[in-house]
């Protein structure tokens, strides 16, 4: 999920301060549009923005401030409008690339921006105050105040690979100025070097190299900017101070100041219209999109020509999804979720199909789209299946995206930004990610392609000479059934699977049971059995002997040393509230992410009996049946908390699907309880997303929360059944089918539990539905009551699943 550690008093005291800003409600819009607050999640290290992007966008343009990822609701000043972000990430260098700012004053020798001088041109000094009265963010517009400069009015919206920017200066001013800096990017995203040339007096084209997600290799964007009317005077910095007149070409190099000023002519209009178009293959490939997308008869498309379709296409995403029932806060937190789920991948090919693959070299998707940007260790949990649900042309392209990358780069991608990949998280996401897409058919056709990369993946390691790490703990686990413990172990990266060792091993073994399901279906007999056994390994880093001194209960999972003893601190002891040996957890979020084997589990904690009452503590399940309210005290408080804990983290992604670990026991209204307390978490306002939005990983577990579907173990194509939000929603699928789903009883702000479920009229008595029953289509029914039924729907054995997914041979 996030990367970026603070101290966890400090987040905590973060989150509390700022869950007291008042709800930011979204700007009236025309009443066939579907509510979204694109400020839901700009506070508290959700890590959004709130600028303007298509879905699946290749450019955003968006505000930068001082927090590390680009833009947080709390910053004081505007530094710029950037032209490339991501949404929710935990680390820095998330984009900001081409920061554009409107700005008045003199610019020359001892003027405001004194050319003499060079720190003149840090945004830095010169970024603009501005107010959050009459902002307005909604998906594919995004309104701010300046209040500097005499007051600009800055607007933004944004088409897949083209985005326009207004700026409008004040009544009394004769002349306006635009800076563009390719110097500076985000607070920490650095540039490497920048080249840029005034083309005519219109436009203005270049590239800027920066470094890729958490210190990562370098990348490059490409860019052309082109304006609705003249510019009568012009200039480049750089840092030996400015130039007026030069056009460049213009080249800087690492984290030295360099843009373009353009000086406007206001006398016949206070507006000046900006459309860009960014690309990361060359920079014919920015000239491409801009002709594509954001011209119109030779000329640069107007703003409200632009937004106006860009609103539109957001629109028919949005209502793809209709719901009914709850409050108005209710039906914006919703949509704001959906709206933040359709943002990434991002659109990776230019409008002409060529993109930068793995290997550097330009290639061309035809008939198809190539994406980009790939927060796989977040994703696969959750935003993957809806999107597979929702949008399942998408779900082909993306599977296809990713193995393209194996194919141009030499190894499936773990955490993949731009053309690179980062290495950044550990364990091996990318196997229950393509599983899951082969188990919703969106690798039909590349079946063989796929299992051969999987195979590769899961019996191998990468050369030395490819820059993708894999399962780096491989060679142990394969020959001892663990990844050691050592954090001495060579990382190509910032993360590397033996730094985590512990739940590296858990995550392994939930990749071999999905494949193991995958193996058994494409008939390779003797890999299912192999992985069979060896999705049962979370079993070799399950200590019975540790234990939890506060509770004193014992069991638990923990770190082995590569000799196999198991690891123990410097005083001895072991602590499974410790982080040792976890990535972003402890041994108690961790005990739960077995999701391929939950009957066994509950074998290891001593039987169903007490591994509920395990849950229950983990979860303070009395607290929470008492008011919902208590998780902002009882649970882990803060983003980056994850340190020395034993509670549930709602803000991080290896223990999100425990809540369903009650269903998958017997006690599904246990789940029904935790889900109505965890929503509340999220809100209509700046702070309403938990943690790190991890490119819409929370906003789809919300989705699923809110709509009464969860998905099970990867490659199950299991959804577990839970108490849906609201009383009625409908879901368009491919070919004019419809998913229905009805709960007439669900009331605003009640915890309703599940009395029965149907599906086509017919009563279901098990906890979950296959994946072909849901995107053909039907009508899925609950019956609601007050008060739970502890001995009815999903409650006996036979209504649970009865094996662990992938273990059947």
């Amino acid at each position: 999920m996030s990367v970026f550690p603070i101290p966890s008093r400090v987040a905590a005291c973060t989150l509390l301060a700022a869950l007291t800003l008042p709800a930011v409600a979204a700007t009236p819009v025309p009443a066939n549009t579907t509510p979204v607050n694109t400020f839901i999640g700009t506070q508290d290290e959700g890590n959004t923005f709130p600028g303007a992007s298509a879905p699946f966008g290749m450019i955003q343009v968006g505000p930068t401030g001082e927090h590390y990822a680009g833009w947080r609701y709390s910053d004081s000043h505007i530094r710029g409008f950037g032209h490339s972000y991501l949404s929710g990430a935990g680390c820095w260098e998330q984009g900001g690339q081409l920061q554009v700012l409107p700005v008045t004053g003199k610019i020359g020798p001892g003027g405001d921006f004194d050319t003499a001088k060079p720190g003149s041109f840090d945004y830095k000094k010169y970024a603009a105050e501005y107010s959050h009265d009459g902002e307005v963010g909604q998906a594919g517009y995004y309104k701010v105040q300046l209040t500097s400069y005499g007051g600009i009015t800055a607007e933004a919206t944004a088409l897949t690979r083209a985005a326009a920017e207004r700026y409008t200066f004040a009544a009394n001013a004769t002349s306006g100025n635009v800076l563009l800096n390719l110097g500076q990017a985000n607070e920490r995203h650095s540039v490497i070097g920048s080249e840029v040339t005034v083309v005519d007096d219109r436009s203005v084209e270049g590239q800027i190299t920066t470094k890729s997600f958490c210190g990562g290799a370098q990348y490059t964007t490409w860019f052309r900017i082109t304006f609705d009317q003249p510019f009568t005077t012009h200039g480049i910095w750089d840092d030996r101070g400015g130039w007026a007149g030069a056009k460049g070409p213009s080249q800087q190099g690492e984290a030295r100041p360099h843009g373009v000023w353009l000086t406007f002519d206001l006398k016949s209009g206070k507006a000046v219209t900006a459309v860009s178009a960014i690309s990361h293959v060359d920079i014919e490939g920015a000239r491409a999109n801009l002709k594509a997308e954001g011209m119109a008869n030779g000329r640069p498309m107007g703003f409200d020509a632009m937004r106006t379709q860009a609103q539109s296409v957001w629109q028919r995403e949005l209502n793809s999804v209709r719901i009914q029932g709850g409050s108005n806060d209710d039906r914006t937190v919703f949509y704001t979720a959906l709206y933040h789920a359709l943002l990434q991948p991002l659109t990776g090919n230019d409008a002409d199909g060529r993109y930068r693959g793995y290997d550097n070299a330009v290639h061309t998707a035809k008939d198809w789209t190539y994406y980009e940007f790939f927060s796989l260790w977040d994703t696969y949990r959750a935003q993957n299946q809806l999107l597979a649900l929702l949008r399942p042309e998408r779900a082909r392209d993306i599977g296809n995206s990713v193995l393209k990358i194996r194919e141009q780069g030499g190894w499936l991608p773990r955490w993949g930004y731009a053309n690179f990949e980062t290495n950044i998280m550990t364990g091996d996401p990318v196997t229950p990610f393509l599983v899951d897409l082969w188990r919703y058919g969106a690798l039909k056709g590349r079946e063989a392609e796929a299992y051969t990369a999987l195979r590769e993946n899961a019996f191998g390691v990468p050369p030395h000479n490819i820059r993708a790490q894999g399962r780096a703990g491989n060679l142990n686990y394969l020959s001892q059934g663990f990844v050691q413990y050592d954090r001495s172990f060579p990382s190509k990266g910032m993360d590397v699977d033996p730094h985590h060792g512990a739940s590296s091993t858990l995550e392994y073994a939930v990749g071999d049971g999905a494949l193991a399901t995958m193996a058994k279906a494409l008939r390779h007999t003797e890999d299912a059995q192999l992985l069979s056994q060896r999705a049962l390994n979370w079993r070799k880093v399950w200590d019975p002997k540790a234990q939890d001194k506060e509770t004193g209960l014992s069991g638990f999972p923990r770190p082995r040393l590569i000799g196999g003893e198991w690891f123990t601190d410097v005083d001895g002891s072991y602590d499974p509230r410790s982080e040792r040996g976890f990535h972003e957890g402890t041994g108690w979020q961790y005990q739960w992410l077995v999701r391929q084997d939950i009957p066994g589990l509950a074998e290891a904690m001593g039987g169903p009996a007490k591994a509920l009452q395990r849950l229950d503590l983990f979860f303070d399940y009395d607290a929470l049946v008492a008011d919902p309210q208590a998780v902002r005290k009882s649970w882990v408080v803060g983003p980056y908390s994850y340190y020395s804990q034993f509670r549930y983290n709602p803000n991080n992604e290896p223990d999100l699907h425990a809540p369903w670990v009650y269903t998958l026991m017997g006690q599904p209204w246990k789940t029904t309880t935790v889900l109505r307390a965890a929503e509340t978490l999220f809100g209509n306002g700046p702070s309403g997303v938990t943690g790190n939005d991890d490119l819409g990983t929370m906003s789809a577990w919300y989705l699923f929360s809110a709509l009464g579907l969860y998905p099970d173990a990867p490659g199950s194509g299991r959804f577990l059944l839970h108490a849906p939000r609201f009383s009625r929603a409908e879901i368009d699928l491919p070919q004019g089918r419809l998913l229905r789903i009805e709960a007439p009883d669900a009331k605003p702000g009640e915890r309703r539990f599940v009395k029965s479920v149907s599906w086509g009229n017919q009563p279901v008595s098990r906890v979950w539905l296959d994946w072909e029953q849901l995107q053909a289509g039907g009508i899925l029914g609950y019956r609601l009551t007050p008060q739970a039924d502890t001995a009815g729907w999903g409650t006996r054995g036979r209504d649970l699943p009865q094996a662990p997914a992938g273990l059947k041979n």
